[in-house]
């Protein structure tokens, strides 16, 4: 997958830039609209310019509907989508757990993070004519906005974001149960996680909504400290979830602590993937633009 935006376009995605802006719309449409732009510009080909408003060619679709301006543009052959063809309920699911406060190595914490990333996505599908909706959780659901595309949805959701604030232990696999049996119609999920908990259940929640026809996708939001570990001389740790602590010398634990981790992220890009759920990293220092294009190119295979 190439990069979506130019050095240019990335300093709009750069959360050190993003974190200085004031409320979560102007930062969902800078973030948008810099991705949009550097998307337009760049080499990589995956989508048109008019994403919301065409598709690639497939073979048996009537050749009057091909927009030769596109190709022109794109060296791709894309046709008009009709409406029934462009609508789709998706719902975001965001993470709001005590873990999700931690900010070690980067300017956001992860909730913080999770928000924009949250909102951009909500923006980015408001684009498209999506419906969309928002679940807010930590053990249970905190906060619920049913998918809508209708007028003022958008700013709704953006305003619930702006409020976020981290709650408690989590439990991701409840709330994946619960939306899987009340979905009765095609929809996407995004769940927006550290994914810090018991990954069986994890697992099993996700394979839950993937088995009633839901494509999923996963973002698993990490501060580079928990993926570098780059602590110093002996330290003391506090779970924040259970303000349960221990002293440490880092340079002893380190290598398990790598391991562990390296173990985890890897159980369940195994298990997702082969399950049929995309799934991705993402360290909460670092640009947003692979994230976005992560969600089109799923959505775009859904198509």
């Amino acid at each position: 997958m190439a990069s979506a935006a130019t050095s240019r376009d990335l300093r709009f995605l750069d959360p050190a830039v993003i974190a200085r802006l004031g409320s979560m719309e102007l930062k969902a449409r800078t973030v948008v609209e810099g991705f949009l732009s550097g998307l337009h510009r760049s080499p990589y080909k995956g989508f048109s310019v008019e994403f919301a408003e065409y598709r690639q060619y497939l073979p048996g679709d009537d050749l009057s509907t091909l927009d030769w301006k596109v190709y022109a543009r794109s060296d791709r052959h894309y046709v008009k989508k009709f409406e029934e063809e462009t609508n789709l309920e998706c719902h975001v699911l965001l993470d709001v757990s005590a873990s999700m406060a931690y900010r070690g190595g980067a300017v956001m914490s992860k909730i913080e993070y999770g928000s924009v990333l949250a909102a951009s996505l909500a923006y980015l599908m408001h684009r498209q004519r999506d419906a969309t909706g928002l679940i807010e959780f930590d053990e249970r659901i905190r906060a619920r906005l049913p998918a809508s595309a209708r007028p003022g949805h958008l700013h709704a959701i953006l305003l619930a974001l702006d409020r976020v604030s981290p709650g408690t232990t989590s439990d991701v696999a409840r709330p994946l149960h619960q939306l899987a049996e009340a979905l009765s119609k095609r929809s996407l999920v995004v769940l927006i996680s550290d994914l810090l908990d018991d990954p069986e259940q994890v697992v099993k929640g996700l394979k839950h909504l993937r088995f009633r026809g839901t494509d999923v996708i996963v973002f698993q939001v990490l501060d580079p400290h928990e993926i570098q570990f780059p602590f110093k001389g002996a330290a003391k740790f506090t779970d924040v979830e259970s303000a349960e602590e221990i002293i440490a010398d880092p340079a002893r634990v380190r290598e398990s602590y790598l391991e562990a981790m390296a173990t985890l992220r890897g159980r369940y890009e195994k298990e997702l993937k082969g399950a049929g759920i995309d799934f991705l990293t993402l360290d909460s220092s670092k640009p947003l633009d692979f994230a976005l294009l992560a969600y089109l190119d799923a959505r775009g295979r859904r198509k």
